[in-house]
């Protein structure tokens, strides 16, 4: 199914709220908080928003998907399309992605997508999970993570995909890719990802553990790039990217896909066996308990 096909065809998926998880200073392994769900209702509101300035040729995507901008199959598709849409339009050459919900950047993929589904829903949802990955992480413009809540999983892998991070410096915030906790293993691009950004050692005890990262603890990793006041966040990208602009177009271009592009080859030539992995370890009875614990844990704390 194409992703226009599939935005035309969103599926209301009921599910619980999850809560933020509690940040600390220490980075230690903490309770699970890598997938959410989210309730959904009929309502037919966007789910990200796009401002593009075309005196500047900046354009500001708002995550605006409550209450924590979970990366439903839905979502993800809407995010897709915009930074496709953004992509075509030649006058558009940077784009700052931010959250317009409180406390939050994106808490990671949605449970509901995984638990209980069919293994071709599945499979749709993962390639819609890939599908923003390498739209982001490929991109020719400019890309600035404008991060003003904690993000961790795949809300941590989404802020990786950009070029710059700037987060806000709030101890209450965490930041990392914490999929072990719940029993699931990163798959190889998700560890790629950030091993290109913070290393092999920090990204294999990072992976290992399911470790979260405070604010202070990810700029000294270099998870995130730059810490600011968190009324800061958006002005401070904004700033950023003007620099960022100064540099011709096609030197800076080249220069990123010489970085990058082995590691999109690595997924763009193995997509379907990476989604028959995905979609068999998901549907093993382990993992689908594993996935019901969490969302009983998450009723009682609602409770």
């Amino acid at each position: 199914m194409s992703l226009r096909a599939a935005l035309r065809t969103k599926r209301c998926v009921s599910g619980l709220l999850s809560q933020l998880p509690s940040c600390s200073s220490h980075v230690r392994p903490r309770a699970p908080a890598v997938l959410v769900s989210q309730q959904r209702n009929n309502s037919t509101s966007p789910k990200i928003k796009v401002d593009f300035d075309q005196s500047t040729g900046v354009a500001i995507m708002q995550m605006q998907s409550p209450p924590v901008n979970s990366l439903s199959l839905d979502f993800l598709t809407e995010l897709c399309i915009s930074v496709e849409k953004l992509e075509m339009d030649k006058s558009c050459r940077g784009l700052i992605i931010t959250s317009s919900q409180p406390k939050v950047f994106s808490a990671g993929l949605d449970i509901m997508e995984m638990y209980g589904k069919s293994p071709e829903r599945c499979g749709e949802f993962w390639k819609a999970v890939q599908e923003m990955w390498l739209k982001i992480y490929g991109s020719n413009m400019v890309t600035i993570a404008a991060i003003n809540g904690s993000s961790p999983a795949g809300g941590c892998l989404m802020a990786l995909t950009c070029d710059y991070r700037i987060m806000a410096d709030n101890p209450r915030y965490s930041i990392g890719l914490n999929e072990t906790q719940l029993g699931i293993v990163a798959p190889f691009w998700f560890k790629d990802t950030m091993t290109n950004t913070v290393g092999h050692r920090t990204t294999e005890m990072a992976l290992e553990l399911g470790l979260l990262y405070s604010s202070s603890e990810a700029l000294k990793i270099g998870l995130v790039d730059q810490l600011v006041p968190e009324d800061q966040v958006l002005t401070t990208a904004t700033e950023t990217m003007t620099k960022w602009l100064a540099i011709p177009d096609h030197a800076r271009q080249l220069s990123k896909s010489m970085m990058r592009k082995p590691t999109i080859d690595k997924l763009t030539s193995n997509r379907e066996v990476d989604i028959n992995n995905f979609v068999s370890f998901i549907t093993k009875d382990s993992i689908q308990k594993s996935l019901r614990m969490y969302l009983e844990m998450l009723k009682k704390r609602r409770g």
